[in-house]
């Protein structure tokens, strides 16, 4: 059984910050996806815990910033300059396969945050 435990989240004028907490344990592969409403949910960011890999989508690179604390079990998600565009549901997720990259096994989601960016 993996444990998740999401923090974080809010509203935030546009152009602000905030930051995504996500205790995952156990895990190789934590990650953050978001779902606004009407839209199919899509990766944002995830790193291996297993390795040095990690990926962002291209709409918030050079704005988020996935990081993770020593031993590891916390990830952060940091956004800066957000946009009206970055509101919806965020969701930590987890997978204990190393496949990171294949969307399709990740199988450990929490409950999600809301991130709401007004223009």
């Amino acid at each position: 059984q993996v444990r998740l435990e999401e923090s974080g989240g809010g509203s935030v004028q546009a152009g602000g910050s905030l930051r995504l907490s996500c205790v995952a344990s156990p895990a190789n592969c934590v990650g953050w996806f978001r779902q606004a409403p009407g839209k199919e949910r899509e990766g944002v960011a995830w790193i291996s815990l297993a390795g040095d890999k990690d990926y962002w989508a291209d709409s918030v690179k050079d704005r988020f910033t996935i990081s993770r604390d020593n031993p590891g079990n916390t990830i952060y998600l940091q956004m800066n300059s957000l946009e009206p565009e970055d509101s919806g549901m965020y969701y930590c997720a987890a997978l204990r396969d190393l496949r990171c990259w294949e969307e399709t096994l990740w199988n450990h989601w929490g409950q999600g945050t809301q991130v709401t960016v007004a223009s």
